[in-house]
């Protein structure tokens, strides 16, 4: 169908790859919990457009050109690791002064940035997409294994993919938002429990930075 071989097993894997905990559905459920739901699909359009261009990068080939320039990988890797530390420095940062009792609720900005600037959730979540080149290598070499080589429209197989991956993170991470905004309230009341869950997200958001810097390109 349009290029696209194997199509059952490919939607087993997609559902495999949406569920595996990362920081870009981290991101959108601790902005769900502490914003609501509108600016929560905020950050789940900048992850929907990150993950469309790295999409659109894998089909023009970004991940041979990774793959095949070190530097370059080595380059977007610390840039992406770096990006991520600097996010948990920012979470650690607000959950230390929630629990000196500075920080008052998890209203508070969980995820500012170190000089105190506004947080904008579509922006954040679309660079976290964008500065993971290991996402751009993953994408590819899961991609081509489903799209029919002797296809005379490859790029449309690859739309075909991409569609169904959008659709898919589409609707987990609505179940994470309303799943969030559920926490919210609890969050509100207890100070404790507010600062005890940004820490936690601030040390994955930290692991996730050395995970990255620690990845190759192989």
């Amino acid at each position: 169908m349009l290029g696209v071989i194997d199509l059952p097993t490919y939607l087993v894997g997609l559902v495999l790859i949406i569920l595996l905990p990362g920081p870009n559905s981290l991101y959108v459920l601790s902005v769900a919990a502490r914003k609501g739901t509108r600016t929560a699909y905020k950050a789940a359009a900048g992850v929907f457009t990150g993950d469309a261009v790295l999409m659109t990068l894998a089909a023009l080939g970004a991940a041979s050109l990774l793959q095949t320039t070190p530097l370059l990988f080595t380059v977007v890797k610390y840039a992406g690791a770096g990006y991520l530390a600097w996010m948990a420095y920012g979470m650690l940062r607000a959950a230390w002064a929630m629990w000196r009792g500075r920080g008052g609720s998890a209203d508070d900005e969980a995820e500012q940035a170190p000089a105190g600037a506004a947080e904008r959730p579509y922006r954040r979540a679309l660079l976290i997409s964008l500065f993971n080149p290991k996402a751009i290598l993953f994408l590819i070499s899961f991609f081509v294994q489903f799209v029919d080589p002797g296809y005379a429209y490859p790029a449309l197989s690859f739309l075909v993919l991409g569609t169904l991956l959008q659709l898919g993170s589409f609707l987990y991470l609505t179940t994470l938002i309303f799943g969030g905004t559920r926490l919210a309230a609890a969050f509100r009341s207890r100070r404790r429990l507010s600062a005890g869950a940004t820490s936690a997200a601030g040390a994955l958001f930290l692991g996730f930075a050395v995970k990255l810097s620690l990845s190759s390109a192989a």
